[in-house]
């Protein structure tokens, strides 16, 4: 195996072990550094919206140029590629968050439920019920498991350490800009629309795999096949939608409908077939995810063993 698919594959193990480093994590020092930055850049117009997320996510792609090129031999391109992968991906730690959501469920505490899902969503919990927290949290799960660990995957399949910190960095800047209130429309543009363009292939690999992991959790692939294909344009998001389609059509659950955010209610389609989802299928959404992680490991291994023989 090369050293870039080596180092895929020993992050991913990091990651399923170890989760989020604790302290000082190296996302949310860049989330820290892109807050600074933006008071000097912001400014209501997408020009400005370009410099910024061009600035930040150019400055993470050299850093990852930077560290290639000081790990010359084998073993040291492994182990920056690792360390970069366990940096970026976010897989366990979404886990943790999600069975946290499902103990309190379990527990009967809602009041608990919902502050806990506020890590995942940023739906307002106030009013939600219990089997509405369950949903929002297999909601988070399946777009997440893209975003966070199938994306970077791709991306360093493809493109080595440069790949995994510019991607990690393009979604991070989607997150803080990207999305649609009065001061970002026009400055977070740039961020949003380059989010949507590197998680086009991984949404899409995201569903397809886990079509496949489908029986790992009762589920047949043909069913979530179909409400991919059916239902994904319902959702207002490119990217989500497929994901959370296919996630829905697996599980055998209804996924979507109306979520308020910031006091306006937004209609997400109806995703699926089936009874909503409650609280063991939270755990069935996570053991999914964990497959379907464990699948596009394999892939970017795989092209990434191609991309580095040619």
């Amino acid at each position: 195996m090369q050293p870039r698919a080596t180092g895929l594959a020993l992050g991913f193990v990091l990651d399923r072990w170890l989760g989020d480093p604790r302290r000082l994590h190296p996302v949310a020092g860049f989330g820290t550094l892109a807050a600074a930055l933006e008071r000097s850049t912001w400014a209501d117009d997408r020009a400005h919206g370009v410099v910024h997320c061009a600035t930040l996510v150019g400055a993470a792609a050299l850093l990852g140029v930077a560290a290639e090129r000081t790990a010359r031999r084998p073993a040291a391109r492994t182990l920056a590629t690792a360390a970069a992968t366990w940096v970026v991906l976010g897989g366990r730690s979404l886990e943790r968050e999600a069975v946290a959501v499902a103990r309190y469920l379990d527990a009967g505490d809602l009041a608990a439920a919902r502050e806990q899902v506020t890590h995942l969503v940023g739906r307002d919990p106030s009013r939600l019920g219990p089997d509405d927290v369950a949903r929002a949290t297999v909601e988070s799960v399946a777009e997440n498991t893209s975003d966070a660990v199938v994306a970077p995957l791709l991306a360093g399949a493809v493109a080595g350490v440069p790949g995994l910190l510019a991607y990690r960095a393009a979604n991070t800047l989607d997150a803080m800009v990207g999305h649609r209130s009065e001061r970002y429309r026009r400055f977070g543009w740039a961020s949003a629309r380059l989010d949507d363009l590197l998680n086009l292939v991984p949404a899409r690999t995201s569903a397809l795999l886990a079509a496949a992991c489908a029986p790992l959790v009762g589920g047949r692939p043909s069913d979530a096949v179909r409400a991919w294909r059916r239902d994904a344009a319902l959702h207002p998001s490119p990217n989500a939608g497929p994901v959370e389609a296919a996630f829905a059509g697996a599980l055998g659950r209804t996924l979507g409908g109306s979520n308020v955010y910031g006091g306006v209610a937004e209609d997400r389609g109806t995703l699926g077939d089936g009874p909503s989802p409650g609280v063991v299928d939270v755990r069935r959404a996570t053991r999914l995810a964990a497959a379907v992680g464990a699948g596009a490991t394999l892939v970017a291994v795989g092209v990434a063993s191609l991309t580095s023989a040619r």
